[in-house]
């Protein structure tokens, strides 16, 4: 999920930032293919994100907070982060590079609760952390974590459709008969054959006959 960590103070910040919420999921009638939503505060503006079937699954799973055997790859990125006390305080989308969203998370490292009072400094409480990440990766672990997502409003504005309740409604109710007709055995095979990970583009790609098949 990440390619690079540094100290904060780059990406997504120096600009007008709007805090989006996750609005809900649904499918692209065209490709069939998974969206995310993310809605500006106004309810006015949302923002599509294009992701793949585990992407949606994962984000659906975050979402829902429901009980699952066994602990999906975020629920484990989680875990990870408080093993190593570190506590995601935002996501911010900051940028549309080559028709992707690009997107980073800040993370607060934390004093360890078992370390000696006298070793604990300010420091070690404020610190941030960057790491570039995935739009869906980022919004998955948000959802989980229970996080605020971010954008720049250039971005914003770039890529955000108005608002349609009773259009949206009709996309997110074909997206839970899209999972219903998912078997768990395809989403498998779907992970054990994808060689790579899909960027997430601002607009539909085009429809592709064979849904295992990764751009």
């Amino acid at each position: 999920m990440a390619t690079s960590l540094a100290i904060i103070g780059q990406k997504g910040d120096g600009g007008s930032v709007v805090e989006m919420s996750v609005a809900g999921l649904a499918l692209d009638a065209s490709s069939r293919s998974p969206i995310v939503l993310l809605r500006d505060p106004s309810g006015r503006r949302q923002v599509p994100i294009w992701i793949d079937q585990a992407q949606a699954h994962n984000i659906m799973a975050g979402i829902q907070d429901s009980p699952i055997p066994r602990p999906l790859s975020h629920d484990l990125m989680v875990a990870l982060l408080k093993a190593g006390n570190l506590q995601l305080e935002r996501v911010i989308i900051h940028a549309i590079e080559d028709n992707t969203f690009q997107a980073v998370l800040k993370l607060r490292l934390k004093a360890s609760e078992e370390e000696p009072e006298e070793e604990k400094t300010p420091e070690k409480s404020t610190l941030l952390l960057e790491i570039d990440a995935r739009p869906s990766d980022a919004i998955a672990l948000a959802v989980r974590t229970k996080s605020s997502i971010w954008m720049l409003e250039e971005v914003v504005a770039e890529a955000s459709i108005p608002v349609d309740a009773e259009a949206d409604a009709e996309d997110q109710n074909e997206f839970r008969r899209f999972l219903d007709e998912v078997s768990p055995a395809a989403l498998v095979r779907h992970l054990q054959t994808r060689e790579s990970e899909t960027d997430e583009p601002f607009n539909s790609p085009d429809p592709d006959p064979d849904p295992d098949h990764q751009e």
